[in-house]
């Protein structure tokens, strides 16, 4: 039996998805799943049972798991509530933690990419203590991932027991079906497509920095279905342990992105540059790009889909179809 916290939400519910789809009905999800149709993303799903958050340790008590894998976070980068956000984020992940060491299971959780803060340090998964105290996220998503980070490599260092399998995945910026109930925190794609379709220009961001064009702020866009992969390889692989990126290793324009989109649909790019508001000047990140180093060596060799066909995919399958849910 696995166990996939979060697993109503985005990346959980496309995992859920690729483990059905790899014979694997055995789930268990921890998630909430709320009055506003999150429930879509587990529709098509065959699952054990859904345990509500409160439940989860009552649950697991006395329990034998093949696997946790852990997504159940507060993800907002715009989040405000410092208590939640580390309560959340950081001591339930700490507790999962010690019942995977106690119970000898195996244990993937999600870090993320806002660790990383502003890049100044560049974006190589070093796992040395010393390398992670270095990092300076922007906001209190990005610290509380880093402080878990963190938590588990010390734990390490010591020489403390840890689970036999321990993952934790630094994500870059995943899109994909299943993404809608994000709101503000969904894929540019996903949020413009729709009035893109209706013949209405996309608005993308001026640049305010010197040396970049307007629109060409990049990302390690990654498609959702190359995260699952990378997921489905590590429950495969229990000998490989560590923190490491989860992203293409190519960074690629917002520009690039939504001409990709126009192109899907056969049309011409009809975009408008906008100034970037005041209140986020000085704090936007203009380039991210995942150093794939480490996971290499790890032993994973798959490729990774590429943006065009990978934004093809997206609307082929899912925006621009009758049912946009995998």
């Amino acid at each position: 039996m696995l166990l996939v916290t979060g697993g109503a939400g985005f990346i959980g519910s496309n995992i859920v998805a690729g483990l059905n789809e790899a014979g694997r009905s055995d789930i268990v999800v921890n998630d909430v799943l709320g009055s506003e149709g999150k429930w879509r993303n587990l529709a098509k799903r065959q699952l054990t049972d859904i345990v509500p958050p409160a439940e989860l340790f009552g649950w697991l008590k006395d329990r034998k798991l093949d696997a946790v894998i852990h997504l159940g976070a507060i993800s907002e980068t715009t989040a405000t509530d410092g208590d939640l956000v580390f309560e959340t984020n950081f001591r339930l992940s700490r507790r999962l933690l010690e019942w995977c060491t106690l119970h000898g299971t195996p244990f993937i959780y999600a870090s993320s990419a806002a660790t990383y803060g502003e890049g100044t340090e560049g974006f190589v998964d070093d796992n040395a203590p010393a390398a992670l105290r270095r990092l300076r996220p922007m906001n209190l998503y990005g610290w509380s991932k880093s402080l878990f980070d963190l938590e588990v490599i010390d734990r390490l260092t010591r020489g403390e027991l840890l689970p036999p399998q321990w993952v934790g995945l630094k994500f870059f910026n995943v899109f994909g079906p299943n993404e809608y109930h994000k709101g503000a925190m969904a894929s540019v794609l996903s949020k413009v497509f729709d009035e893109a379709k209706a013949g209405k220009p996309v608005r993308l961001f001026k640049s305010h920095r010197e040396g970049v064009l307007d629109g060409d702020q990049r990302r390690d866009f990654i498609y959702v279905d190359d995260v699952v992969a990378v997921v489905r390889w590590l429950l495969d692989t229990p000998r490989v342990s560590g923190i490491f990126n989860v992203g293409t290793g190519h960074a690629r324009s917002f520009r690039d992105m939504i001409e990709s989109m126009f192109a899907a649909m056969g049309r011409a790019p009809n975009i408008e540059y906008v100034d970037m508001p005041l209140s986020i000047r000085n704090s936007y990140q203009y380039f991210t790009q995942a150093d794939m180093t480490n996971l290499r060596r790890a032993g994973y060799n798959a490729g990774f889909t590429r943006l065009e066909e990978a934004v093809t995919q997206y609307i082929k399958g899912y925006l621009d179809a009758p049912d946009r849910y995998r």
